[in-house]
This record gives C-alpha cells, sequence and structure tokens, in this order.
C-alpha cells in the first residue's frame, strides 16, 4: 500500500487544493504543474492534459494574489474594440459577451483605449485594424493575443475566431438576385478590417462573375445617418437603375430608408435593402430588413473562452476557430415573407 504521502493521495475533504495537491494527483513535480497550468515550460502535451485534468477533478483554484507575485499572472485580461464605433450594437454586445466568459472563468476585463498597457495576462482585439499603431502595440507587447477576425498585418495571434462573411455575403447577393434584382448596389466601409476587405471583395468578385456593374460606394464606419444618407442619394442619382442595396455597417441600412424613401423607392417592392449586420434597427424598421446576424455577443464569448483555453495551456498557440453566421430574410428583400433564417457560414 502507498504512503500517505504518494502522489496519488488527495487533500482532506474540505481542505482547498493546492498546488502541490494538483502535482500530487498528477504524479509531477511542483514546477511542472504550474508550468502546465499557465502554458509556460517546456510540458509534453500528454504531461499537461494530466495535470489539467487534475486540477479540474480537485476544483484547484489557484491563489490569485500570490500567483501574481510569484509569476506576474493577474487574473486579468485586456480587450481592446475600435474606437469609432463604439454606439453600434455589434460592439457593444460583444464586450457583453467577453465579459460574461470572463467572469464565467473567474477573470477580470479591462478595456484598453490608447494609453499604458496595463498589467494583463492576454488580450482580445475585435476587429483590428492593420497599420493602427495602437494595434501594433498590443501586438508587439509579448502576450497571448487573440484577435475577433483575422488580422490582415503581418503580425500572428495567438489565436482567431472568424466567420465566413464571404460565404454570407455571396449568399445574401444570390438570394437578392433570386428575388428579381440585377442591379445591387454596395454602401462599404472605408475600413480595413478583415470583415470590411473580405465583403468588399466578395461584391467585386460576384458582380464580375455575372457580369453585373459593380455599383459601390463607401462610408466611414460609424458614420452619422446624414453622411450615409447623403452616400445613398448620390449613389441612386447616378445609378437609377438601382435595384438593391446592401449595407455593410451596424444600423446604416435602418438609417437611410428616409433617403431612399425620398428618390421615391418603395423598399422591398422596386429596391430591396439588406444589412451585413442585423440589430434591433433592422428588425423594428418599416419594412424590417434583411440582414445577416454576425452574434457578436457570442462572437465575444468564444474569443475569451479561446483565450482562456490558451493562458491554461489547453489550446495551442496558433489555434483558429470559426463560428457560423445565420442571414434572417424578412420584408425589405420579400414582401410576403415571416422572419426566416438560413445558416451560411
Amino acid at each position: 500500500m502507498p504512503p500517505a504521502s504518494s502522489p496519488r493521495t488527495p487533500p482532506r475533504p474540505g481542505t482547498p487544493a493546492t498546488l502541490a495537491d494538483v502535482a500530487r494527483a498528477a504524479g509531477v513535480s511542483t514546477t511542472t504543474a504550474s508550468d502546465a497550468l499557465r502554458g509556460h515550460g517546456r510540458v509534453s502535451e500528454p504531461t499537461r492534459r494530466t495535470v489539467l485534468d487534475a486540477a479540474r477533478r480537485l476544483d484547484y483554484a489557484p491563489n490569485r494574489n500570490a500567483r501574481s507575485l510569484r509569476t506576474s499572472v493577474t487574473g486579468t485580461i485586456g480587450l481592446h474594440v475600435p474606437e469609432f464605433p463604439t454606439n453600434a450594437e455589434y460592439y457593444m454586445s460583444f464586450v457583453f459577451g467577453v465579459a460574461e466568459q470572463a467572469a464565467h472563468a473567474g477573470l477580470d476585463v479591462t478595456l484598453l483605449s490608447s494609453g499604458r498597457l496595463p498589467r494583463v495576462d492576454g488580450l482580445v482585439l475585435c476587429d483590428p485594424v492593420a497599420e493602427d499603431p495602437v494595434v501594433d502595440r498590443l501586438m508587439d507587447a509579448g502576450l497571448p493575443v487573440v484577435t475577433a477576425e483575422r488580422y490582415v498585418g503581418d503580425r500572428q495571434p495567438a489565436g482567431v475566431l472568424w466567420s465566413d462573411h464571404e460565404t454570407s455575403m455571396t449568399g445574401l447577393l444570390d438570394h437578392l438576385r433570386a428575388r428579381g434584382a440585377r442591379r445591387p448596389a454596395f454602401l462599404a466601409c472605408d475600413v480595413t478590417f478583415d470583415w470590411a476587405l473580405t465583403l468588399q471583395d466578395t461584391y467585386a468578385r460576384w458582380c464580375a462573375e455575372r457580369g453585373v456593374p459593380r455599383l459601390q460606394h463607401a462610408a466611414p464606419l460609424g458614420a452619422p445617418p446624414p453622411v450615409l444618407r447623403a452616400a445613398v442619394r448620390e449613389l441612386l442619382a447616378g445609378a437609377p437603375e438601382t435595384d438593391a442595396l446592401v449595407c455593410a455597417a451596424d444600423g446604416a441600412a435602418a438609417a437611410v430608408l428616409p433617403e431612399i424613401r425620398a428618390a421615391g423607392r418603395v423598399v422591398g417592392e422596386d429596391l430591396l435593402l439588406a444589412s451585413c449586420v442585423d440589430s434591433q434597427a433592422m428588425r423594428t424598421a418599416e419594412p424590417p430588413i434583411t440582414a445577416i446576424d454576425l452574434k457578436p455577443r457570442q462572437m465575444g464569448v468564444e474569443c475569451a473562452r479561446l483565450l482562456g483555453e490558451i493562458l491554461s495551456g489547453e489550446a495551442p498557440h496558433g489555434t483558429t476557430r470559426t463560428l457560423p453566421v445565420e442571414t434572417v430574410f424578412r420584408a425589405s428583400t420579400d414582401r410576403a415573407s415571416t422572419d426566416r433564417t438560413a445558416t451560411l457560414s
């Protein structure tokens, strides 16, 4: 019979498990257990899994204050979202998703601005912009970084959550064509997000493959309604044959409805209208607007989850995961329809 000090001896009932308890349960040294839990050091994957399984069985909760002093682990993750569209529903939902998952994992969240980087264990960057000095500084901070959507710069994040926007945009344009549209226009965003660039490339390819004119205008992301309406006014005046309009930015499709009506067009009849981002404004517009549901809250949850798994060593650096998105078809592209949802990616 093994002695009481055997590596397999569990902690006494009612006593919080310690790192030494985890090490004993896994049959490794405390140094190896610590490295495995933090995702540091040269620990083989089988050993790492054994340690993580032991920690879960024992409900091990690190002493955060002591851990911070020993290993500079803070129990906090940093979150960065683009500053100019902070009122957009997408980004608010994303932030709540990150906060929800972080709280579930026992982590705090610090919202990062252009100022000094606080002490955090890792970073979540939403829609990182290439050649943005703030994003560059965060990517170069020497911390694990998870991005929501792919980063188009030359640095490699530790993890990526992305959605197949090429497939969803193609499906949306095909839907408009099936509803009779032959001259769809696109109100794009003039930013270098992976999402925005993918939408523009997909629209250009779709038009080229079908031999239809490319009717594209761009507006700043987060532009106020008067700017968006002016862009649509110019588009419709220059291309009166336009019979469908796809708006990229969150809220833009609902914001331009007055301009469409002022041009004497009837949404859902002689002009189909769709949005690349679903929101409350799309659901409550008259008529309700067909839109792609990007699932921002779930995106935030999954980004925080992946960062936590990378920090703990459960997921390797370089992990990429996809989040399916759905298109909700509404009356703005089909007067006879009720809301219908199709998973497109």
